[in-house]
Parts: C-alpha cells; sequence; structure tokens
C-alpha cells in the first residue's frame, strides 16, 4: 500500500430543512389555525480516528465529503427529518487544520476519538411557529440555514515511542527487521526508504513499544532536499531518539562523525525542540570491523562526535546487541511514564 501522509479535502455539512408554511383542513373544523412543521437539522461532517488505518491514501482519489441535508418541515406539525451524520474515518495521529489559515482544527490521538470539522446547519421555522393571539394565520416560515463549508490539510503524524535517525544506507531497516515483526526491503540501494515503517517491539507481556522508521536524511533536508524533510515530522511525537551510524563504511570517501554532524544540525534546523529529545547513539555494522580492533575504532568515533549520552554498539544483521539496546530502551520509557 502507497503511504500517504498529507492530504487535502473538502467537507460540507448539510443544509438545514426549510419550515413549512400550512394550515388545517378538516370537516366541520373552521379556521383551524397554522400546523406547518419546522425542518430538519443539516448533518454534521466528522472525522474518527481509526486504528485500523495506517495510511491517508484513500483521500488521493475521494476529496469531497458531503453530509445528508435536511428535510423540509409539513404539515400536521410534522418536523422534518434531520440529514444522517457523515463519519469520516482517519488514521489514528491526524494533524486537522483548514487549508486557508493554517488554523488548527484537532488532532486524532486515540481510538474512537471524534472531532466534528462541518457542523450541519439549522433547520427552519414553520408558520405554527409565528402563530399568537393577534396573528392567528401567519404566512410566515423561514429558511434552513446553510451548513459549514471547509477546506481542509489532514497530515498525519505517526505515534511512536522510538525514531530511527540516520543517512541512508546506515542501516535502520535492517535494525528495524531485526527487532520486530516489521519487514521493509533490505538492500544495497543507492536510495532512502521511501516510506516511514512501523514496527512493534515485544520484550514480554505488557511489555512493548513501538518503533518508526523513517527515511534517511541527507545534509540540506531541513531546506527540502532529499525526502527527510517530509518525514521529520514523524519524529516530533517520539520520547527517544535512536541515531544509528554506519561504524564501518564500506567506502574509504564515507565519514560516519561527519555524517552524524550533519544530521544533528538538520534536526536543529528544522525543530529545536526536536533536536532536544533525547538521542541515544547506536553505532551499527559492528560485525564488520576486526574483532582485535572494534572496541578503538568505535571509540574513537564516539570521541570525535563529542556525544554525552548513552552509546551502544550492535550489528542489526547478525542480531548482536539489538536484545540488549532494546531491553534499555524498554526500561527508559518504562521510567518515563
Amino acid at each position: 500500500m502507497k503511504f500517504v501522509d498529507e492530504v487535502s479535502i473538502r467537507v460540507e455539512a448539510g443544509r438545514g430543512g426549510n419550515g413549512c408554511m400550512s394550515f388545517r383542513r378538516e370537516k366541520y373544523i373552521p379556521r383551524g389555525g397554522p400546523d406547518g412543521g419546522d425542518g430538519g437539522d443539516g448533518g454534521d461532517v466528522v472525522l474518527v480516528a481509526n486504528a485500523d488505518l495506517n495510511t491517508l491514501v484513500d483521500f488521493r482519489y475521494k476529496r469531497l465529503y458531503r453530509a445528508e441535508h435536511g428535510h423540509r418541515g409539513e404539515g400536521s406539525n410534522c418536523t422534518g427529518r434531520g440529514g444522517e451524520t457523515l463519519y469520516v474515518q482517519v488514521p489514528v495521529g491526524t494533524v486537522v487544520a483548514e487549508t486557508d489559515t493554517r488554523v488548527l482544527m484537532g488532532e486524532l490521538l486515540e481510538a474512537g476519538q471524534q472531532l466534528v470539522v462541518a457542523k450541519g446547519g439549522r433547520h427552519g421555522l414553520g408558520n405554527t411557529r409565528f402563530k399568537s393571539s393577534t396573528n392567528r394565520a401567519p404566512r410566515k416560515t423561514t429558511p434552513g440555514k446553510p451548513g459549514e463549508q471547509r477546506d481542509l490539510n489532514l497530515e498525519l503524524k505517526l505515534l511512536a515511542d522510538v525514531g530511527l535517525l540516520g543517512m541512508p544506507n546506515a542501516g535502520k531497516s535492517t535494525f528495524i527487521r531485526a527487532v520486530s515483526a516489521a519487514r521493509p526491503k533490505v538492500a544495497a540501494y543507492p536510495f532512502t526508504t521511501l516510506y516511514p515503517n512501523l514496527g512493534v517491539v515485544s520484550l514480554g507481556p505488557d511489555r512493548s513499544f513501538v518503533v518508526a522508521d523513517v527515511p534517511g536524511l541527507i545534509e540540506g533536508a531541513a531546506d527540502g532536499a532529499g525526502l527527510g524533510i517530509r518525514f521529520l515530522k514523524h519524529l516530533s511525537r517520539t520520547r527517544l531518539l535512536l541515531h544509528i551510524l554506519d561504524a564501518a563504511p564500506m567506502d574509504d570517501g564515507i565519514d560516519p562523525a561527519a555524517d552524524a554532524r550533519a544530521i544533528v544540525t538538520e534536526l536543529q534546523r528544522f525543530s529545536p525542540e526536536l533536536a532536544a529529545q533525547d538521542r541515544w547513539l547506536v553505532l551499527n555494522k559492528i560485525d564488520l570491523l576486526a574483532p582485535d580492533a572494534r572496541a578503538a575504532s568505535c571509540e574513537a568515533l564516539v570521541r570525535r562526535l563529542e556525544h554525552t549520552g548513552p552509546v551502544y554498539y550492535v550489528s542489526a544483521l547478525s542480531g548482536e546487541g539489538c536484545q540488549e539496546l532494546c531491553q534499555a530502551i524498554m526500561n527508559h520509557l518504562e521510567e518515563q511514564t
């Protein structure tokens, strides 16, 4: 399924039904008086968070969502039927804003949560409403009010506990395959992952967390280079960032320390709040280093980075160190709650 995380749609609530002008007509009852009923209210448009959805791709094919209009009133003081509410299913984590003003209307962060994005129009009044002691045969009614109409921007921000940072080919997709049931494609591609992947890491009963693998960053991502700018927002709701670094790059021209600094710079330019989150350094592909030189090489790299947070050495391909890292992540998340 194609991953889509931002779309524009139009929502139109139903119009209220018109009031009815009617007079009672029965044999032997002269001057029966007014009996026109009110119209029905127009239907609302409501967004509902659905945990079974993980993309906004369906909105690429249908952009207009229109609720039912209210029905007009009828004689014998019969009120018109109200228009049915239109419920639109969206993924959990959807942010809703008006397209023109960019005013935030709300966020849907829990399954089943609802957000009214367009209110239906009020019903019109029948002529019965206007009778009085001085006006016993009113010929006045009111029309139904139009429903709200809005152009909306829907933006999906993945809900994950842990986010993976790193350059393309740092081993993020391999890592998420090693620790969860997620199966992103893994190969020596000359390009980055094209869309985010979510994986659930289970360490036992009631001990699990969600990790998000977002497309790799490149220098200039905060200015729109590559795909990074589109997906950095998915890291904003995570509680921990894992900065995965290739400890044994195959290309001699690649400097892991320079790559790491470039990513930190892009984070700071994109969002200082995101850059201030807890960030652990994970040196991957240690299986490619000579056993006798592994410790010295990794320690030298850490010194160059001047990283003060936790550092872990892993091999996502062989699984070495991955279980210990996941246990440490779980303990860290449990301490935060």
